[in-house]
């Protein structure tokens, strides 16, 4: 089907709201859904791209989708001359319709990804030189490079923004958490917002998100309180005349030409799920997509230390849960420390919240405090003075230093948790092997999180860099092609943001503009085979 025609498109999108229910606000229709012995045809709902997931690479990768393309500005000159050259040689084309390995070529940068890195100095040239150059790029609305998708998330645009602690600030200045085409500053200026500093609260960013996907028209490409509960290929014979569907976990033998047998191909993505609608029921939904972006996060599920009795309900695992302990006066009064354990950011940032409340706190963390991957090591002082002064401490209010417990912080360094008890105590071992046993009102586990890929085929673990390990950010990350973002071990399926590396929002840029390049060109060559085969042509082999 060819989706090039604005009218075609509006009818695309149309029938899809009819299915979907026209918004939350309304009574929403049940969406049919598909016998499970019955192959979907064409005649059927297909949508070229499902992205699922709403946080900034969700909507980054929706506006590209929408037809928003970067061009060089005509007073531009990047402060990079190799870079700036290769720009001007193809002025005249968007970025989106250059080839993306050439351009960044011998480019470096804090992204492990060539084409973040690219999009990244484009945008922010030589930030990480502490130069605040404007971007050299311009934006363009291209209504007919619209490619129609459907951006599918929990909450409102903005993802796990909307549930991150409010009174943090974040790790990044605010023009780094930005996305194309609108400004922090101007997003701020516009909402006579008061920004005192280039680092800004998690709820300001939020509610910046969600206002971008407003401005720039996407509204119609997303729908929130959405579910999803699995995505899996559909198979079927190439001559299949029963149509008559196989399911997903069938065996790659099968895929091949036997004894003169007909082989299986891979049909489209059935995307399943449940949207919650007002009155808190669910609204169950299939649909089917040729292409599906998994843009989810590592947010869904915090890490967990695995060890004895880390389910007992004084143990969380989350800022939200520990903000709302503060909130509600359940740790006023208490004079057993809290325990805070992990040695990143969100540690830290739990750390500050419970100083600033006056809250003792006991630190334990597995790493010496020289260590030279901590976190604190990379953050200038400068810049980041509250994270400085939690380092300090944990160098500093060690109980190696003085055997007693500090009044208001004591650390715990190269220390593990064996277990919690239920009278509220923890027993942690030293490198040495000395075991310790502490009270505490309030356990907090903040060591990372994962994502939660549990509505794909074995949890998505086949698709990483470690076959049949779970996915995470660090240490086994989405494998893809650099430069389409395109998943090596599944066609058809991308991935991008933290699920392939890229932790900050001023990388995850780049697997929006991979991502709308590599499906930009297949839309083309599928609009030129359907015109040849049209005029009555050979077809293009």
């Amino acid at each position: 089907r060819s989706y090039s025609s604005p009218e075609t498109e509006g009818q695309l999108l149309n029938s899809f709201v009819q299915y979907f229910g026209d918004s939350l606000g309304r009574k929403i229709r049940r969406m049919p859904l598909i016998e499970e012995t019955v192959l979907p045809g064409d005649s059927l709902l297909t949508m070229p791209v499902v992205i699922i997931g709403n946080g900034p690479s969700g909507i980054c990768l929706s506006y590209l989708l929408s037809g928003y393309r970067p061009y060089l500005s005509p007073e531009a000159i990047h402060p990079n001359p190799i870079l700036h050259t290769k720009l001007e040689e193809a002025r005249h084309l968007s970025i989106v319709d250059q080839d993306l390995e050439y351009l960044s070529e011998g480019l470096e940068g804090r992204s492990s990804n060539p084409v973040a890195v690219l999009f990244d100095t484009l945008l922010h040239p030589d930030a990480d030189f502490g130069y605040d150059y404007p971007p050299v790029l311009h934006w363009k609305l291209e209504q007919h490079n619209y490619i129609p998708h459907i951006v599918l998330g929990k909450g409102p645009p903005g993802g796990a923004w909307h549930s991150m602690e409010g009174s943090m600030l974040t790790i990044s200045f605010g023009d780094w958490m930005e996305l194309p085409g609108l400004t922090f500053k101007e997003w701020a200026a516009s909402k006579r917002r008061n920004i005192k500093s280039d680092r800004v609260m998690p709820e300001e960013i939020a509610c910046y998100y969600k206002h971008y996907v407003k401005v720039m028209g996407l509204q119609k490409n997303f729908r929130d309180n959405v579910y999803i509960t699995s995505v899996s290929r559909l198979y079927r014979g190439k001559d299949d005349e029963d149509r008559s569907q196989l399911n997903e976990s069938i065996s790659p033998q099968h895929l091949e030409v036997e004894d003169g047998q007909q082989s299986l191909i891979k049909r489209n993505w059935e995307v399943r799920g449940y949207q919650r609608a007002t009155d808190g029921s669910h609204v169950p939904f299939c649909l089917f997509a040729e292409n599906v972006a998994l843009a989810t996060g590592t947010f869904d599920s915090p890490g967990r230390l695995q060890v004895e009795g880390e389910d007992f309900p004084f143990v969380l695992h989350s800022m939200s849960d520990f903000g709302a302990a503060i909130s509600k006066g359940k740790l006023r009064g208490k004079a057993d420390p809290v325990l805070i354990v992990g040695a990143g950011l969100t540690a830290a940032d739990a750390v500050l919240c419970a100083y600033n409340n006056n809250i003792p706190v006991i630190h334990v963390f597995r790493r010496r405090v020289t260590d030279t991957s901590l976190i604190f090591k990379q953050l200038p002082k400068k810049l980041y003075p509250e994270y400085h002064k939690v380092y300090h401490m944990m160098c500093t209010q060690s109980h190696t230093v003085d055997s007693n417990l500090h009044s208001a912080y004591t650390s715990f360094p190269e220390h593990n948790v064996l277990s919690f008890k239920p009278e509220m105590k923890c027993v942690l071992q030293s490198a040495s092997g000395l075991k310790k046993i502490l009270k505490f009102s309030v356990a907090l586990v903040l060591i990372g999180s994962h994502p939660n890929l549990f509505f794909l085929k074995d949890q998505g673990h086949s698709i990483g860099h470690h076959s049949n390990q779970p996915i995470t950010c660090k240490g086994n990350p989405i494998e893809i092609d650099p430069y389409t973002y395109e998943c090596t071990k599944e066609a058809n399926l991308f991935a991008l943001g933290p699920l392939v590396g890229d932790n900050f929002v001023r990388f995850l840029k780049g697997g929006a503009l991979g991502i709308a390049r590599c499906l930009a060109i297949r839309q083309k060559k599928k609009r030129e085979l359907i015109e040849s085969e049209d005029g009555g042509g050979d077809g293009v082999p």
